[in-house]
């Protein structure tokens, strides 16, 4: 089913709802083989009219999407960024300031942690875990509200994660709690930014199959790919991880007028997870 799902998708032909904008993607390059979400997130924005901006601490992963984003006609610029150093993002936003002349939406898709018991994780990592899943959501924003309010108002999403909600089967305690904050964060810019027309919400995704948990989920399920991959799929309702197009999707929906009265909420994508009491 979720194969099937995701060609559809991907053929979708966009209906033109972010014409005119200008969208900024943190974390939105990758060089794995397959679709990763903050890349499928800058071609969906691509896709469905916007020029996007896709940074990436990497400049060749930003490379990728941008390559991916002109082979289909759309709008891109590749920028590297540190999300954590505030001169790297204010040279970020210049960036798109300079090439698109404004900021319409502020994707960050940035989240790192560590999988394992807690005991594990020392005083640095859990730093730079901070630093990458709440700093960088400030500076990315304090960075880009102002063109926003130049404008008459924009829109700020997050990528956040089901683990800041539940415990979803195995340790991520410095992830879930950051991103937990990071929901915390996008209500509180809602409410204090709605005056300026400016809307912030939390993109809470579950269990999902992307390249980067292929890689960096194994040894915590301690298990072969294959015996994962149905691990997860059982823990779900519906049957099936999601995958990054299902994110994209729901990302263009918040980021365009559809969404103009949602703001300051954490949009769930678990296929009912969280509704349930499965580990």
């Amino acid at each position: 089913m979720s194969v099937s799902r995701q060609a559809h998708l991907i053929d979708t032909p966009a209906d033109g709802c972010l014409d005119g904008n200008v969208c900024v993607v943190i974390g939105g390059g990758s060089t794995e083989p397959g679709w990763a979400i903050g890349q499928s997130i800058a071609i969906a924005y691509a896709r469905a009219g916007a020029r996007v901006v896709v940074a990436d601490i990497k400049q060749a992963a930003a490379d990728v999407t941008v390559a991916q984003i002109m082979e289909q006609g759309g709008q891109a610029l590749a920028v590297e960024v540190n999300a954590t150093d505030e001169a790297s993002v204010a040279a970020l936003m210049q960036a798109a300031m300079t090439r698109f002349g404004r900021i319409d939406v502020l994707h960050n898709n940035v989240g790192i942690g560590k999988s394992g018991p807690s005991a594990n994780t020392s005083a640095q990592e859990w730093q730079r875990f901070a630093d990458a899943n709440l700093l960088s959501l400030h500076l990315s924003a304090q960075s880009a509200i102002p063109e926003m309010k130049k404008s008459g108002g924009g829109v700020i999403l997050c990528t956040s994660s089901i683990a800041s909600l539940r415990f979803v089967g195995v340790p991520h305690l410095a992830y879930g709690v950051t991103k937990a904050a990071a929901n915390h964060f996008c209500r509180m810019v809602a409410a204090e930014y709605a005056a300026d027309g400016i809307r912030a919400n939390a993109i809470v995704v579950g269990l999902v199959d992307t390249p980067r948990i292929r890689k960096t989920m194994m040894a915590t399920y301690g298990q072969d790919e294959d015996a994962m991959i149905a691990r997860r799929n059982a823990q779900i309702p519906l049957g099936f991880m999601g995958d990054a197009w299902d994110v994209a999707n729901a990302a263009v929906f918040l980021a365009s007028g559809r969404a103009r009265f949602i703001s300051g909420i954490e949009l769930v994508l678990d296929g009912a997870m969280s509704a349930t009491v499965r580990g």
